[in-house]
């Protein structure tokens, strides 16, 4: 079941596809649902995304499809994201109820410049772990830059990545878990004290860190040691 925020959140975006053919921005969203940031809204889109019930079009940060609604029915017009046997049998379904079906978009949605403030928990290399610098301040960032889940920012401090093109005072956009493979660039807690970015290896039973400058070492840890915190989504620069 949805909760009562995302059962709103996916009707206000199906009406207004059904009037205007254009999904609504995140502003308008967030009033809508009198919600305080929109980090709220991406949150709520998020978990709509990752339980089907809607999808973004790639390459536009404000092109929203709902796939089907939270009765179950899908929405005419748009291809589900279940097999064609099932996808017949919930155009049958809904015959059945004699509910009739929602309107498909009138026309493609249209490219926005929406944007959602993530959570800037500070600098990487600071030494603190990331909990402690939790709801400092925030990082206005593009929605079109994020995929689905909970992101956050930090700034990084240092020169350990440039060659992953990581430079110092960049802002690294995190999504937040806590597992990665092998080769993804993690934000990893060591010893509960300090937050870093590195390349998540394993090597004989220990977890190895590596950075991306030939000047830095590798470090190995036990595996009771690094708590992964997130891993690397996207990065921002600003030129002065």
């Amino acid at each position: 079941m949805l909760t009562r925020k995302q059962h709103e959140l996916l009707t206000f975006i199906q009406n207004r596809l059904e009037d205007s053919g254009i999904s609504p921005s995140f502003e308008e969203m967030k009033e809508a649902l009198d919600l305080k940031s929109k980090s709220g809204v991406h949150r709520l889109i998020s978990a709509l995304e990752e339980r089907g019930f809607i999808r973004r079009l790639p390459n536009r940060a404000r092109a929203l499809e709902v796939l089907r609604m939270a009765d179950g029915n899908a929405v005419k017009g748009v291809a589900p994201a279940a097999p064609a046997p099932l996808a017949a049998n919930a155009n049958t379904a809904n015959a059945n109820t004699g509910v009739p079906p929602l309107r498909a978009p009138a026309r493609a949605p249209e490219p926005a410049n929406d944007v959602i403030e993530l959570p800037l928990h500070g600098r990487i290399a600071a030494g603190a772990p990331i909990e402690a610098l939790e709801g400092t301040s925030t990082l206005p960032v593009p929605a079109a830059l994020l995929g689905a889940g909970e992101h956050y920012a930090l700034e990084v401090s240092g020169d350990s990545m440039v060659e992953a093109g990581i430079l110092d005072g960049d802002y690294a956009l995190v999504r937040r878990t806590e597992v990665a493979r092998d080769g993804e660039i993690v934000v990893a807690l060591i010893r509960g004290e300090e937050a870093t970015l590195k390349t998540l290896r394993h090597e004989k039973g220990m977890v190895r860190l590596d950075p991306a400058n030939a000047a830095y070492d590798p470090q190995y840890y036990a595996p009771h040691e690094v708590q992964i915190q997130g891993k690397l989504a996207g990065l921002l620069r600003r030129y002065h």
